[in-house]
């Protein structure tokens, strides 16, 4: 079994002139993901490693998140591919992972994660909004042979805010 954890970034900031892949976390952001953070644990434990967008807003969220779930650092890999709004290169790289490997997450963007959970997963999501979780398992020994899973979990910041 292989589980898939995609979590997109938290809410980013528009307000300072950057590029994008420099744009940073709003407040709101960094709270959502400690919600789903605290919420993730508790519900499924903690991955076996982290893999995170070099993006300022995606890898701020991946950070907040580990600190937040203890998750220790040498658990974290920063992949450039995982840049992608597409979804191309990240289904890529999840299928190049070593099958030691059982249950990962990564962090990054959309329409490549709301794209991703709906062509692996069996259900579907009209949008995965920002600090939106979703989980995916496979009945598969290797991450090469993924193809249609099942939608394990799915985890709405704003149904978390009191």
């Amino acid at each position: 079994m292989k589980k898939l954890v995609l979590m997109r970034h938290g809410k980013s900031s528009w307000e300072y002139d950057v590029e994008d892949i420099e744009r940073p976390l709003k407040k709101r952001g960094m709270k959502d993901t400690q919600r789903v953070a605290n919420q993730y644990v508790k519900l499924e434990g903690l991955p076996q490693h982290i893999f995170s967008s070099p993006a300022n807003r995606a890898l701020s969220t991946c950070k907040l998140f580990m600190e937040t779930a203890d998750v220790p650092k040498k658990k974290l890999t920063v992949v450039d591919k995982l840049y992608d709004f597409g979804g191309n290169s990240v289904i890529s790289y999840i299928k190049s992972l070593d099958k030691s490997l059982d249950h990962i997450m990564i962090f990054g963007h959309n329409h490549a994660f709301t794209s991703i959970a709906n062509i692996f997963g069996n259900r579907f999501i009209d949008n995965l909004p920002t600090a939106g979780l979703v989980v995916l398992q496979f009945d598969v020994d290797s991450w090469k042979d993924i193809d249609k899973g099942t939608t394990e979990l799915l985890i709405i910041p704003k149904k978390l805010r009191k």
